[in-house]
């Protein structure tokens, strides 16, 4: 027996361990069958939520959300760790219908990126013309910028805007967060920094930061438009539930929860519905 033991668990530690699924962040509907999405700031401000609770009221199911941003939500529906997914990241999301491993493209609604400082606006960005022109001045004056540096479609935005500008940022005064929209935003405020922020968050959190303004808005490319997408196998959905939630978000109900989502909090809608944003796509 002592010989056996000193084996056994020198065979566990080998194995190492149990691999661990996506952490489910809330759960919506009735039950009993479940489905997995996987997205940031739809399900973080809240419009998830509605919208779960709605079809799984008809559908008899559960919806379990998975908090990610876009970059590492297409990479968990490509492993298969969940059914599907609301993200904003049109190349990408076009690489993955192209392979084949995803399907049930819709376009599901919009909002748009902003971007906030301090009202002293240390780079003087209210005088840029474009979104590339705000961010070449923020290089230039080396004003406090935050990233959320996590592949998401905010920062893949980011990253983009930067190589218009001609800009590859580094040093003290960028700031990579590894974090979330709100977070983020959060912490920009805090400290006094530059920030791009979706408009949804920016509706739901600007009286939490005081110390921002928007200082630049309206370039065309700021434009964020969601797609929903379902994990696809041999050209077919691999879950019948998230296909028809994808449907259900693109109904005519999926759709009037979604344009009026956050007036009766805020004053305003936080996101635009699909009619608006195929303008844009």
């Amino acid at each position: 027996m002592r010989a056996i033991i000193p084996v056994f668990l020198a065979l566990f530690l080998a194995a190492g361990p149990a691999l661990a699924g996506p952490t489910v962040e809330e759960s919506y509907g009735p039950g009993p069958k479940p489905f997995s999405l996987a997205t940031g700031s739809p399900g973080e401000l809240g419009l998830l939520k509605l919208l779960g609770e709605a079809y799984c009221a008809q559908a008899g199911c559960r919806l379990d959300w998975i908090k990610a941003g876009s970059g590492q939500s297409l990479d968990m529906l490509q492993k298969g760790e969940v059914d599907m997914i609301m993200v904003h990241a049109p190349a990408a999301e076009k690489k993955a219908l192209a392979e084949g491993w995803a399907g049930c493209s819709t376009l599901i609604g919009s909002n748009e990126f902003f971007i906030v400082g301090p009202a002293a606006d240390p780079a003087g960005i209210t005088k840029a013309t474009t979104a590339a022109d705000a961010y070449r001045k923020i290089a230039q004056a080396q004003a406090k910028f935050f990233s959320r540096g996590d592949n998401s479609g905010t920062h893949k935005k980011e990253t983009d805007t930067w190589k218009d500008a001609g800009v590859t940022p580094s040093g003290d005064w960028y700031v990579v967060t590894k974090a979330f929209m709100t977070a983020t935003l959060k912490r920009a405020n805090d400290e006094a920094g530059y920030f791009m922020t979706d408009s949804s968050t920016w509706v739901a959190e600007k009286k939490n930061t005081p110390k921002l303004q928007i200082l630049f808005s309206g370039d065309k490319k700021l434009v964020n438009t969601y797609h929903a997408l379902c994990r696809q196998t041999d050209g077919k959905p691999a879950s019948e539930l998230a296909a028809g939630f994808i449907a259900f978000v693109a109904s005519q109900k999926g759709q009037d929860i979604i344009r009026t989502f956050g007036k009766d909090a805020h004053g305003e809608a936080l996101y635009n519905d699909a009619a608006y944003a195929k303008k844009y796509e």
